[in-house]
């Protein structure tokens, strides 16, 4: 797998849009719920397969949305 740096404002818009993404899929406001499927199993997966590439997803929009290191 590539290694790509985020500045820290596009690690911080990503963590917002995967939130989001997060909570429009489940429209639930239980974060323990969210961060069980978030958690890493033995294999080095999260526990809710689709998480990694809904993570991947919340990334590229934030690259997109990447216009200074201002939020």
């Amino acid at each position: 797998m590539e290694q790509e740096m985020l500045s820290t404002v596009d690690g911080y818009r990503a963590m917002v849009f995967f939130i989001e993404h997060l909570f429009e899929m489940t429209r639930s406001d239980d974060l323990a719920g969210i961060l069980g499927g978030l958690q890493v199993a033995a294999d080095g997966r999260p526990m809710d397969p689709a998480a990694w590439t809904d993570w991947l997803d919340a990334v590229s929009r934030a690259r997109l949305n990447s216009h200074s290191d201002e939020l």
